[in-house]
C-alpha cells in the first residue's frame, strides 16, 4: 500500500518561520486525494475550520496532545493539541490491537526546523494507517528527515 503524509508549514506560519510563500492547502488536499490507500496531514488548531472542509467526509480528526509545549506570553490557555485530519489507512481486523485517536507526545526541540514531529508521533500514525513491511510512505514536506527515518524503519 502507499501512503503520504504532509506536515506544511501552517497556514500564516510560512514567512515568520520557513522565510517562504504560503502553502496552498486547497493544491496540498487535492494531492493528498490522489493517494486512496490513507494519507495524514498535520494542522495547527486555529485552522481546522478551513481546512477539514476541503478533506472527503470520511476523514478523521485526531489529536496529538503535548504535555511539554512552548508557552507564549499572552496566550492563555496554551496551545497544548495539535490536530492531524486521517483518511483511510489498511483495514483492522480483530486481532490487531486498537489504535488510540490521540497521542500524548513531547515536542522536540534544536531539531533545526520549528515544528519538527517527536518519533513518538510518527510511530502512532505508522499505527493509525497500520503501515506494515513493504508499503511506502510519502514525506511529502520532509523537512529534518526525522519522519523519513521512521517510515523506513516500518516499511523495510
Amino acid at each position: 500500500m502507499r501512503f503520504a503524509y504532509a506536515d506544511p508549514p501552517y497556514i500564516g506560519q510560512s514567512k515568520k518561520h520557513y522565510g517562504r510563500e504560503e502553502v496552498d492547502h486547497v493544491a496540498l488536499v487535492e494531492q493528498l486525494r490522489t493517494y486512496p490507500d490513507g494519507w495524514a496531514l498535520s494542522l495547527s488548531s486555529p485552522t481546522l475550520k478551513t481546512i477539514l472542509p476541503l478533506c472527503p467526509p470520511e476523514a478523521r480528526v485526531m489529536a496529538w496532545v503535548k504535555p511539554f509545549c512552548s508557552f507564549k506570553p499572552g496566550v492563555n490557555p496554551a496551545y497544548a493539541w495539535e490536530p492531524v485530519i486521517v483518511f483511510g489507512g489498511r483495514p483492522r481486523g480483530r486481532e490487531i490491537s486498537t489504535c488510540r485517536d490521540w497521542v500524548m507526545a513531547n515536542i522536540t526541540l534544536k531539531k533545526g526546523l520549528s515544528g519538527a514531529k517527536p518519533p513518538e508521533f510518527v510511530a502512532w500514525l505508522c499505527d493509525v494507517l497500520n503501515v506494515q513491511k513493504g508499503d511506502t510512505v510519502d514525506d511529502l514536506f520532509p523537512g529534518t528527515g526525522g519522519c523519513g527515518e521512521i517510515f523506513t524503519l516500518r516499511t523495510a
